[in-house]
């Protein structure tokens, strides 16, 4: 009997399943072995698949309603476990918490002695109590609604995984409106860091993801108000998106982006103090935070911080204004290329920052961010140097092991398209 690429893909899944379920298992031992076998497995599967993917232009809808069901089980496993040794959640409680109680996230810092009656279990672990909050007023109004329903960590992860769920329907209405093949929604689905850092971890980031997504639909339904003002909240949950602002250049009207504009600064109102616009500690995480950053902390050597802080946002942004001139077409390689650019030359690039690119690879020319999405994967053992009493640093072979891959599959990239051009060329000049 002749396996099928439906066959293939179904197998495929169940390698899935199994892999990250034995990885849930072990959520509390990230970065040791028990861990990393079985997300390495996934991982192998996963790159099976999206040749899968490349090779067969269409799958039968049953295919795509099974694969999703199949990524919903192993989400559930992920999602009824503890966060594991990434603690940002309990910020995420923490900050939700004191804005109930009439407090301002961005000036209140978490270890002051004066505040030690209101914390909760949860969030006494906090990570950088030191600090005060450095995230946008819209993921903070986001914290506040949640814990408003149920203060806990499981019902901020239940939230993100909605936003996760959501983020399937958005796709696959674009991948309609595109005419593209609804089977790349499992190129998302399946991608081995959604269930660790949505289901597993939790991190904010998937709610920008899915607002900003909801904007690239809405772009290419022309529905311009709701293009702006999701892009808006997207950039007002994390600020990473707002390397993308030159491709919505006359896309949206001036109206639109003075509407989302206005609606974003509405949402700092409440945090207003003395007049100005907060930023937390916004300017210690660029001051301070590292990891797995070579490129930064090789141009940190010749200058300040802040200057090549400045200069990663200004690559994502010259990166934008390429991809708009190249193409008039609201594409999915023009919103994951600028980020990825942004993120390359960033103080800190953790593996959760990735998620934002996630929608948007399912082309040739993604590819290398496809690979970059498993690359980084070994990051992870950074948490068990951690726990052993190591620095906080990423090892050097891990870097060159996560860079050098996404160098090479963009090598592999540019070689198959000189190859290809070359060839036309060569057909052509036959032919005359």
């Amino acid at each position: 009997m002749k396996l099928t690429p439906s066959h293939r893909l179904y197998g495929l899944s169940a390698i899935l399943l199994v892999a990250l379920t034995i990885c849930s298992r072990n959520f509390s031992r990230t970065g040791e072995s028990s861990f990393f076998i079985p997300l390495a497995v996934a991982g192998v599967a996963y790159l099976l698949a999206i040749r899968e993917l490349f090779s067969t232009p269409e799958f039968p809808k049953r295919v795509i309603v099974f694969g999703l069901a199949l990524s919903a089980l192993w989400h559930f496993q992920f999602l009824r476990k503890p966060p594991g040794l990434d603690d940002d959640i309990h910020r995420y409680v923490w900050d939700g918490r004191v804005q109930r109680l009439g407090y301002n996230p961005y000036i209140m810092v978490p270890n002051e002695p004066a505040l030690a009656g209101l914390h909760t279990s949860e969030t006494r672990t906090l990570n950088n109590p030191e600090v005060p909050s450095p995230y946008p007023a819209g993921a903070q109004l986001f914290f506040r609604a949640v814990t408003s329903i149920h203060e806990s960590i499981f019902a901020l992860k239940v939230a993100f995984v909605v936003c996760d769920l959501a983020i399937v329907f958005v796709l696959l209405d674009v991948l309609r409106c595109t005419r593209q093949g609804e089977h790349w929604v499992l190129a998302y689905a399946w991608n081995p860091l959604l269930p660790i850092e949505v289901a597993g971890s939790g991190h904010v980031d998937i709610v920008g993801v899915l607002l900003l997504l909801v904007s690239v639909a809405a772009l290419g339904r022309r529905w311009r108000p709701v293009a702006a003002l999701a892009f808006g909240l997207a950039v007002a949950v994390k600020l990473l998106p707002i390397v993308l602002l030159p491709l919505y250049w006359k896309r949206i009207r001036l109206r639109d982006g003075v509407l989302a504009a206005v609606v974003v600064g509405l949402l700092y109102v409440p945090f207003l103090s003395h007049g100005r616009i907060p930023i937390g500690s916004l300017g210690t995480y660029v001051q301070r935070f590292r990891f797995n950053d070579p490129i930064f902390a090789t141009l940190e050597r010749v200058t300040v911080p802040q200057v090549v802080a400045g200069l990663a946002v200004l690559v994502g942004f010259l990166t934008a204004i390429w991809m708009r001139r190249r193409s008039t077409n609201v594409s999915s390689d023009a919103f994951a290329w600028p980020i990825a650019a942004s993120l390359l030359c960033a103080p800190v690039v953790y593996p959760w920052y990735l998620l934002w690119l996630l929608p948007f690879i399912r082309s040739t020319s993604t590819m290398p961010l496809m690979i970059w999405t498993l690359s980084i994967i070994p990051t992870y053992y950074v948490w068990h140097l951690r726990m052993v009493g190591r620095p906080w640093l990423v090892p050097d072979w891990i870097m060159m092991l996560e860079y050098g891959s996404v160098a090479v599959a963009a090598a592999i990239v540019a070689l198959r398209r000189i190859t290809r051009s070359a060839a036309l060329q060569c057909s052509a000049d036959q032919a005359e």
